[in-house]
């Protein structure tokens, strides 16, 4: 595990959490793989007490597990959770979506293409990882002109959920732009005026990162185009 720099613009807890999470979501440490906070501490350079708070904010997300005289492992994926997560997925945007439509089409259509410009630019320049935050931009984007915070929260954290599942696939070229092409397909539905269009499109961008998911994740299947 590598030294943490701390930054001044962030508090240490904030940084050994967001450091932790992106070492369990890039397999820096491993599903199954036991965290003690004491090692953690010295191999980082920070106290225990930022690294205690950061496993139980993981563990509030589904990322590590406490487990009785033992303390925290990394959970272990499972594609039976995948396809539960997508299915919640599924009905969770597919509401955020229908709200934001009969709130402000226009609006969102204008920010969703904004962000597609952005992701396709950095995609054309190689750079694959800018997606990842650009992919979870585009559907808060959703959620927020929604205008339910409840129902943001509850995207949010599905999403997060999802990521340590989706990382993989995330990081190849012909995936990224499988998923924009979907954005795009919901996006051109929007300006159009078709709300069931832009439904089936997000359906089927959905599915489509299910079966990336669980090949890149499992090696179980071929995605298909």
């Amino acid at each position: 595990m590598k030294k943490l720099i701390i930054r001044k613009n962030k508090s240490i807890r904030q940084k050994v959490y967001e450091h932790l999470r992106e070492e369990i979501l890039n397999c820096g440490i491993k599903p199954g793989e036991r965290l003690v906070e004491s090692v953690i501490a010295d191999r980082i350079g920070v106290s225990r007490t930022p690294v205690r708070e950061a496993l139980h904010t993981l563990e509030r997300e589904g990322l590590v597990e406490a487990i009785h005289r033992v303390g925290y492992v990394v959970r272990p994926i499972s594609e039976e959770e995948v396809s539960e997560l997508c299915e919640i997925r599924l009905a969770l945007e597919g509401v955020a979506l229908r709200w934001a439509l009969q709130k402000a089409p226009e609006k969102l259509a204008e920010a969703l293409k904004k962000n597609l410009t952005l992701s396709q630019q950095h995609l054309d320049a190689g750079d694959v990882k800018a997606f990842v935050e650009l992919d979870a931009q585009f559907h808060d984007l959703i959620s927020r002109t929604a205008g339910s915070k409840r129902l943001l929260e509850m995207t949010e954290s599905l999403r997060r959920s999802m990521l340590r599942y989706r990382i993989q696939s995330i990081y190849s070229e012909d995936n990224v732009q499988r998923a924009i092409n979907g954005h795009k397909a919901i996006l051109k539905a929007i300006e159009e005026g078709d709300k069931r269009a832009a439904q089936r499109a997000l359906r089927a961008h959905i599915r489509q990162s299910k079966k990336d998911i669980l090949y890149f994740g499992f090696r179980e299947r071929k995605p298909e185009p």
